[in-house]
């Protein structure tokens, strides 16, 4: 049997692959109205590339039903406009369930989370994988690999299993480990894109990248797809004027293990209108000291 042509689906991760925020409302609920409006704000810059129920979405925190509603929002806003690539992972039939779901919305794409388990063997990690993958060999399967010991080789292996396994979302704080594992696993036969945001992008790029993850995007669509712009341009110089522009932010969001990774998003956005700051336990709302120093930011961006 032929494979499917998965050129429109690389080209989609080879771009901002935009990790949305999901709003919560005065109750604890999921706020569709400020989704949409995110959303269409993502649209209308220009972004068409998102993945809903990714971790800047919460994905952890959303009961199942509230992650197959984020889906089917973006989906439903999206149309033809962007590519979707869903977020699923926990168990695999869970994850199974999730992939599913997400070909029967219309999206294109899933994005595997890294398995959280205390035990993760290589062969475990193919096995997971290939569970989802050869669930729905219509859609673009994306591994999201956070563990510096997994070796390209399992990817290169799950890779020969799985046609449909187009890209890898890559957040291994490590360029030299990202550009040798990119080039064990291969790194022609996938699209890398770089997992660790703006702050990572330019030095992952060097190794092989073609896209990177945002969160920031959700603040300042406008200063990611320039970094996009100047990174496929081979304007390194302009890439970085963008880097310092969001090293703040984005250190902000590092800090302490990455505590305020999504509080700090949420706060730039309730400071622009546009979303609540409520974020769900273990994150936690920002201090007074870090709210003041994100409107300063915003303040710095003329937005």
């Amino acid at each position: 049997m032929a494979h499917a042509d998965h050129t429109p689906l690389r080209a989609a991760l080879a771009d901002v692959v935009a990790i949305p925020a999901t709003p919560f409302d005065a109750d604890g609920g999921l706020d569709l109205a400020a989704h949409r409006v995110l959303l269409r704000r993502l649209l209308d810059a220009g972004v068409r590339t998102l993945t809903p129920n990714g971790n800047t979405g919460e994905f952890y925190t959303l009961t199942p039903q509230e992650r197959r509603t984020v889906t089917e929002v973006t989906v439903e806003e999206a149309g033809d406009r962007a590519t979707i690539v869903v977020g699923v992972g926990h168990d695999v039939p869970a994850a199974v369930a999730a992939a599913v779901h997400a070909r029967e919305a219309g999206a294109r794409m899933v994005m595997v989370h890294q398995p959280v388990h205390p035990y993760v063997s290589r062969d475990g990690w193919i096995a997971y994988h290939r569970a989802v993958a050869e669930a729905v060999p219509e859609l673009g399967v994306v591994p999201y690999i956070r563990n510096p010991h997994l070796d390209g080789g399992a990817l290169a292996e799950l890779g020969a299993y799985c046609p449909n396994v187009v890209g890898v979302k890559y957040a291994v704080p490590d360029a030299a480990h990202f550009a040798a594992f990119a080039r064990d696993a291969g790194l022609e036969r996938f699209v890398w894109v770089a997992g660790l945001a703006e702050l990572y992008a330019p030095a992952y790029w060097s190794g092989g990248a073609t896209g990177f993850t945002s969160g920031l995007v959700n603040v300042a669509p406008e200063l990611s797809l320039a970094m996009l712009d100047a990174l496929r341009g081979g304007d390194l110089p302009a890439a970085m004027e963008v880097w310092e522009r969001v090293r703040p932010f984005e250190e902000l969001r590092a800090d302490r293990q990455s505590a305020d990774n999504v509080s700090v998003v949420k706060e730039a956005l309730a400071a622009l209108g546009l979303c609540r700051r409520d974020v769900r336990p273990p994150s936690h709302e920002i201090t007074e000291e870090r709210r003041a120093a994100v409107a300063a930011l915003l303040k710095g961006w003329g937005i």
